[in-house]
């Protein structure tokens, strides 16, 4: 059977621990290939539960997976520009947000979510499937906040039925929070906190009051902010410190191996924020 070892005292984990370490996806998606029969051990199919050690061979798909001098989890922050998809491979030939990702030597960068073409603003990226689904999942109750613009002052009773709940396609979807932020003539600025943003819940909440989101920018998400150091279209690497700290709230024992990048110089170029759970690194203080 696929996952099993001569050396009964080599170390193994479950095979999508393995492969979402790698980078290759989340671990949902990782049994979803696994059932598909698209992933080999030893040159055997693989079945869920099967546990492998670093030294077997793992196929995806025909070709074999660096599983070795894995550096840890990495993690970049994008401010991203209006009209890039956030997908490896546009449709449209659009320009796509992994294209504009630097080169990994093993694996590949999974994004934290996704953003719609239009919308702008903070987008996470790392290097580790389990990280990113952690990042992800309900269970971990990190909200995401919009800075929205509109064509409308709100009354008080649309802002009391987008924070009770609108029922959108069958799905009760609510803002836990909404405050009014600027705006002058027919333009106004809310900001704006899901809990889980489905795609395109900010425009369609807004659309099922009757008025058009003209503008969508994610401001933060999590503990992550949108610094202002990074302009439009750029990304910039999270220093290890800061995704250690992440780690660590999140519950996960993997640690981010320091790569030399230097510590900040003062907090103005940190990208997260208190946060529950979260301890800072002492550098921020």
């Amino acid at each position: 059977m696929a996952g099993k070892t001569d050396n009964a005292t080599a170390r193994t984990v479950k095979l999508q621990k393995a492969l979402a370490d790698a980078g290759l996806g989340s671990r949902r998606t990782i049994e979803k290939w696994i059932e598909a029969g698209r992933i080999k051990v030893d040159g055997e199919r693989a079945t869920l539960g099967d546990r492998v050690s670093s030294t077997q061979r793992v196929e995806l798909d025909g070709k074999l997976v660096a599983r070795h001098g894995h550096s840890g989890p990495r993690m970049l922050l994008m401010n991203k520009a209006a009209g890039v998809e956030v997908t490896r491979k546009s449709v449209t030939d659009r320009r796509t947000v992994f294209a504009q990702l630097p080169s990994i030597k093993s694996g590949r960068w999974i994004s934290v979510g996704r953003l719609d073409v239009a919308t702008t603003g903070l987008l996470l990226f790392t290097n580790n499937g389990e990280l990113a689904n952690k990042l992800m999942h309900p269970s971990t109750n990190l909200d995401r906040e919009y800075a929205v613009r509109v064509r409308a002052m709100l009354d008080d009773e649309t802002l009391e039925r987008l924070t009770r709940g609108v029922e959108i396609n069958g799905v009760t979807c609510r803002f836990s929070d909404i405050q009014y932020y600027d705006g002058r003539g027919s333009n106004h600025w809310y900001h704006v906190c899901l809990m889980e943003g489905r795609n395109r819940e900010v425009r369609l909440l807004f659309e099922s009051q009757g008025v058009m989101v003209s503008r969508l920018k994610r401001v933060r998400f999590g503990p992550f902010i949108a610094p202002n150091f990074v302009p439009a279209g750029r990304v910039v690497e999270i220093h290890t410190d800061e995704v250690n700290a992440v780690c660590e709230m999140l519950g996960l024992s993997m640690r981010a191996r320091s790569r030399g990048d230097s510590k900040p110089t003062n907090t103005n170029r940190a990208v997260l924020i208190p946060y529950p759970n979260l301890t800072l690194p002492r550098w921020y203080r």
